[in-house]
């Protein structure tokens, strides 16, 4: 009775006691004591009373929905409770639940009809609630009230800003666009657009792309309209809705779409139309070409579909071709950019590529063949040089095709005898065509038996800036047609250098105006294959800065890349055997030369005066460009740049304080495979040797680690397997989170494969990275697998001659038996040589060798397997222990000495050995 009496009466103790810490202000010892009391107390009105009380705690503390719930737990005991229901309305109201609180306020006026703070409340949320009803149902009325306000030329311009403002963000959320799109909204974004004025052509824009985002209904009512036909965003938006480039789902709504790819075409078909139309600003033009590169060609040649392709070269090719050819000089012309021509040839050099088989090819090439036939017109000369410039625009993309065109009868003659019409605008095409076409040795040799006098003439003779500096260009190329083959100069001795030096004055004067200081790149692009000319490039200063800061300019970023490239001598080499050498002198076959000045050290003091020029800047900028006009072969330049100038360890640092390491990520990631392999090498040679917080900064970090393992298949070279798994190991020893990413990359097989290797530094470096792995759980539990010999290998390693190798193995074991105690009595199963190679560790002269082998030790006489530690101890180990442990301390062998103590006190203390007594 008396222990009964007791648990009747603690929880009311407790309940007293929480009362008067509320009273005191003790709000979190107040729910300490409720909370005890509740756990205890068995009296459901006591404990209604209990929760009540807590109530009011969580309120004080503002843990507004604990509150909601200890009153609801009052009220289900006593639905009449005033005060819980009170408090339960106070929650709801700030967890924003009106009704409710309302509904709970509304029951305590009547069970107290004349309580002012009830009544009060209760007029305060009948307000709040019609407030927050009438917003909801006054959306539609915004809306139109917005349309009124910015399609009202006389209301104020700040006030046209904001409906503006408002609308784009009510389109960003679905409710909001489904209210606009209900709301007449595509009609009234039409008029917006046709006011011509640009505010409101890109507010209604910005609108038309929320309500498109991701909603396929609403996406096929707006291409019924010509809206989305000319906004690139907007497009976008839709493109990605209908192919499934946004995943989001809608439901039933789906089904109203009954056939997307029509809608698609429609869009492909408006798209091409605006290409040719005349109505398009050149900034439109550009954007509906840049939309077709982007959204037309397959982003991956895995997928079968090239339709899209196909759909566009049959309706449209003829509509990009006239593009290309169109001459700004001359009347009537579509409207362009200085860009738009060379977005024009990068979409035709894609869509060739996406093509998958011969008759698709000779399809494209029979339409440019028809187009320019149509074109040339002996009695029309405005006709026949807009022919020329479709060959030429063919030449800067896909080049196989324009190289064709220019080999049919003719058209290589009619190119030089443009050369020499009187009028200046015949010349400047001409000279162009010539300069694209002479990328070919063939048709190279054709220009210098044909050309090199004529050009030379118009050079002279001009006095138009634009056409001098193209026929000079002109030269430049046919000068430079041999490479950098020393016996194949086409000009006399010093000729390239003249023409170089004219190239950098014209690149150095500001004077000049833009266009034609970059054609004094594109004469450099060529002539730098001499390195007479690159030696005297690297030399100006003034002119590689010229150069970089041009170079911000997009559309010349090939010019400055191959230029770039010649200069450090990272273009593909064939490989020259001796004996073939031998063999041609003996056939009397033509044998290239190299120039002196193309040896390494020649090369490795232009890399440096580069660096000194502030080159990684530049070719940081020139990553960021637009996709477009940044094409794969461009990339692939840019990497193999980054890797030659990543070639001294001592330049690496300024490599990484310009943006270096940032720049190579993407390069990696994206482009030709021989690109992509060039800069994986680069991000590998600075990983290797840099603080990775600091090379890679932020998130990053991460994505460096796939390109390095890309870099540790079978058929990348050696220095490439090596350098990858140095920067591996380096990553790897900076945190868990990228030893992590490191084994969900799949690079443990292959890391574990180059344990294998002959080759010895291969070998040290993969032992390494695994060192630095072993803390990783993932990577423990394969050491752990039976049936492999892993463990084995780690300690045949330690068994090695070579120091670096025994450190690095000896520390994965010692990790390894730190971290997993079964792996102690592993090590002695895998092979009979293990005590004789541990001892060797112990007695090592190279302390951190032989402070790693007494950790494993001391790791062993700590599993817990007592036969193991037996043995151990009955070895020749304790007479090793002994003698290292007795030794007097000595700071430079010091981890050793207190290693082997540690384990001599643990032999004691596992009762192996008796602790040593000097006589009384």
């Amino acid at each position: 009775d008396i222990l009964h009496k007791y648990k009747l009466r603690y929880p009311i103790q407790l309940k007293d006691e929480g009362n008067k810490f509320f009273q005191a202000g003790d709000i979190d010892k107040a729910i300490e004591c409720y909370t005890k009391a509740i756990k205890v107390c068995k009296d459901k009105k006591v404990l209604a009373v209990i929760h009540r009380n807590r109530s009011a705690c969580y309120l004080k503390k503002e843990n507004y929905t604990s509150a909601a719930s200890d009153a609801s737990k009052a009220i289900d005991v006593d639905a009449k409770d005033i005060k819980a229901l009170y408090r339960r309305c106070q929650a709801l109201e700030k967890l924003g639940k009106l009704d409710m609180a309302f509904k709970d306020v509304q029951r305590c006026a009547t069970l107290e009809p004349k309580n002012k703070t009830f009544l009060e409340t209760l007029r305060r949320l009948g307000a709040d609630i019609q407030a927050k009803l009438k917003t909801t149902f006054s959306t539609d009325s915004r809306v139109q009230n917005m349309f009124d306000i910015l399609l009202d030329e006389e209301m104020e311009k700040d006030k046209r800003e904001k409906a503006a403002n408002n609308l784009i963000v009510l389109s960003r959320e679905d409710a909001g666009a489904e209210r606009i799109f209900q709301n007449n909204g595509v009609p009234l974004l039409l008029n917006m657009i046709e006011t011509g004025k640009p505010e409101m052509i890109l507010a209604a824009v910005r609108t038309l792309s929320g309500m498109c985002t991701g909603h396929k209904a609403r996406v096929s009512i707006v291409c019924k309209n010509e809206i989305a036909l000319a906004t690139c965003n907007l497009f976008q938006c839709i493109n990605d809705s209908l192919t499934g480039g946004d995943t989001r789902e809608y439901g039933k709504e789906e089904a109203l779409v009954l056939d997307a790819a029509k809608d698609l075409k429609t869009i492909l078909l408006s798209l091409l139309e605006m290409v040719a139309s005349k109505k398009v600003s050149g900034h439109g033009r550009d954007q509906a070409l840049n939309l077709l590169t982007k959204n037309v060609p397959r982003k991956d040649k895995k997928e079968k579909d090239n339709t899209r392709t196909l759909f566009t070269i049959d309706h449209g090719l003829k509509k990009i071709l006239k593009v290309c050819g169109q001459v700004p000089e001359l009347p009537d012309q579509l409207p362009l950019t200085e860009n738009t021509q060379l977005i024009a040839s990068v979409l035709l050099n894609k869509l060739y590529d996406d093509l998958k088989c011969d008759p698709e090819r000779n399809n494209f090439r029979d339409i440019c063949d028809e187009y320019i036939k149509s074109k040339i017109d002996p009695n029309n000369m405005d006709k026949t040089i807009h022919a020329v410039n479709t060959i030429s625009g063919l030449l800067q993309g896909p080049f196989d095709v324009g190289n064709a065109l220019v080999g049919h009868q003719g058209i290589m003659e009619m190119m030089v005898a443009l050369c020499g019409s009187e009028r200046e605008v015949d010349q400047m095409v001409a000279v162009e065509a010539l300069i694209h076409a002479s990328s070919k040795m063939s048709r190279a040799s054709f220009i210098i038996t044909n050309g090199v006098s004529l050009l030379k003439d118009i050079y002279k003779k001009t006095k138009n800036e634009r056409i001098k500096i193209r026929s000079l260009v002109g030269l430049c190329k046919l000068g430079s047609a041999g490479g950098d083959d020393y016996s194949m100069r086409q000009f006399a001795e010093g000729s390239t250098e003249k023409l170089a030096k004219q190239c950098r004055k014209w690149l150095c004067n500001p004077q000049i105006d833009t266009k034609t200081r970059k054609w004094a790149i594109e004469g450099l692009a060529y002539l730098t294959n001499d390195a007479d000319v690159k030696d005297d490039f690297v030399e100006d200063e003034a002119a590689l800065k010229a150069m970089f800061e041009l170079s911000k300019d997009k559309t010349i970023l090939y010019s400055v890349a191959c230029t770039l490239v010649n200069c450090t001598n990272c273009y593909e080499k064939k490989e020259i055997i001796p004996e073939l050498v031998q063999l041609a002198k003996f056939s009397k076959q033509h044998v290239p030369e190299q120039h002196p000045k193309d040896k390494k050290d020649f090369i490795k003091m232009r890399v440096k005066r580069l660096l000194k020029a502030g080159v990684t800047s530049a070719l940081a900028v020139m990553v960021k460009a637009d996709n477009a006009i940044l094409t794969d072969q461009t990339k692939e330049m840019l990497s193999r740049v980054f890797l030659a100038l990543s070639e001294d360890p001592k330049d690496r640092g300024t490599i990484v304080a310009q943006g270096g390491g940032k720049a190579l990520i993407p390069l990696a990631l994206e482009g030709t495979d021989a690109g992509k392999v060039k800069a994986s090498h680069a991000l590998a040679k600075i990983a290797a040797i840099s603080n990775p917080e600091i090379a890679f900064p932020g998130e990053r970090v991460y994505e460096v680690v796939r390109p390095l393992v890309s870099l540790l298949h079978t058929d990348r070279d050696g220095m490439q397997n090596f350098e990858a798994l140095k920067g591996l190991t380096n990553l790897a020893g900076f945190s868990e989170k990228l030893r992590v990413k490191i084994v969900k990359e799949k690079a443990l097989p292959e890391i574990e494969n180059y344990m294998f290797e002959e080759h010895d530094q291969i070998r040290q470096a993969a032992t390494e990275c695994m060192c630095n792995l072993v803390t990783c759980k993932e990577v423990q539990d394969r050491y752990l697998e039976d049936g492999n010999d892993k463990m084995k290998l780690l300690v045949l390693l330690c068994g090695e001659d070579d120091d670096n190798l025994q450190i690095a193995a000896a520390g994965a074991l010692a990790m390894l038996t730190a971290a997993q105690k079964k792996l102690c009595t592993k090590l002695t199963l895998v092979t009979t040589q293990w005590l004789e190679i541990l001892q060797r560790l112990c007695l090592h002269v190279n302390p951190r060798i032989q402070h790693r082998g007494l950790v494993i030790i001391y790791n062993m006489l700590n599993s817990d397997d007592n036969e193991l530690a037996k043995k151990l101890i009955e070895s020749e180990i304790l007479e090793i222990l002994s003698v290292i442990g007795k030794a007097e301390d000595n700071p430079k062998r010091q981890e050793p000495i207190d290693a082997a103590r540690a384990c001599l006190v643990r032999a004691m203390d596992l009762g192996l050995i008796k602790p040593f007594t000097s006589p009384s």
